[in-house]
């Protein structure tokens, strides 16, 4: 009975030990950049959200396009990752927003596990795999305005997330969440819709596609008059964080959501 106790306790201790040492695996690669640099952007930020979120994206234009830097699915533990050094247009954003809402560059790794995972915990389960997670899950830093812009125009749709029309999932291991949501159409997306867009705003296209809400993210810019998409594009002609003219980009697209950081 000792013998039994005792190999309890190693197991216990053992199996403990592995996961604290998982947990405080992490990934960080800063390219370009180093601690003394990204503390000067934070520091150096403007005093409103939206010139900060204006001023923060557009640090990163010309960083490569890179998908899947994210480590962990249903049966691989997640590692918590930073990449500087090339991101996709959902991690592009996460990196927006955990600069934002960071006064110096020790704050800015607590803040993106806020940001990217539910309440902070590291895990593939909890993390934010869709763009309408962002104001479920930080409603304390993102507000969903996709109604006020849309002045009349939005649609409310209701969608099985994660479902496919198959009945299969997109993501195995990760629950389908039945929620509603609004997008504006393209083609109702006039003057009066763009004159209520923000610079700093995050937009999400929306899909068709059965199981999912945005098929790509990206930040409103407002300069010049005109109103631009910025965001790290996966076009073979681009392969980088860039500026597009948004008229000429949702066309292709059939509506937006849009999220406005608080």
């Amino acid at each position: 009975m000792r013998n039994i106790l005792i190999n309890i306790f190693i197991f216990t201790f053992v199996f403990a030990f592995i996961a604290e040492s998982q947990e405080n695996i992490q990934i960080i690669e800063l390219g370009r950049w180093n601690e003394d640099k990204l503390s000067a952007v934070v520091i150096g930020k403007p005093d409103t959200t939206q010139r900060q979120v204006e001023f923060l994206s557009g640090n990163f234009l010309g960083t490569p396009y890179k998908g899947s830097t994210l480590r962990g699915d249903i049966d691989t533990p997640e590692i918590f990752t930073i990449n500087l050094k090339g991101m996709d247009c959902f991690t592009y954003i996460d990196y927006v927003e955990a600069l934002r809402l960071s006064d110096t560059y020790d704050e800015f790794s607590p803040n993106l596990k806020k940001i990217r995972y539910k309440k902070g915990n590291v895990s593939f389960q909890n993390r934010n795999h869709f763009f309408s997670d962002w104001p479920a899950q930080n409603r304390e830093n993102v507000m969903d305005v996709t109604y006020q812009v849309g002045s009349g125009k939005a649609i409310a749709v209701e969608k099985s997330l994660n479902l496919k029309a198959d009945g299969s999932t997109f993501l195995p291991g990760i629950p389908i969440v039945q929620r509603e949501f609004y997008y504006i159409p393209s083609s109702a997306i006039d003057d009066e819709t763009l004159g209520k867009l923000h610079t700093g705003d995050y937009v999400g296209m929306y899909t068709d596609i059965e199981g999912l809400d945005v098929t790509h993210t990206g930040i409103v810019i407002k300069k010049d008059d005109a109103v631009y998409l910025r965001h790290a594009s996966s076009k073979k002609s681009n392969r980088k964080v860039v500026d597009e003219d948004f008229i000429e980009y949702i066309q292709n697209v059939p509506g937006i959501v849009v999220y406005r950081p608080k």
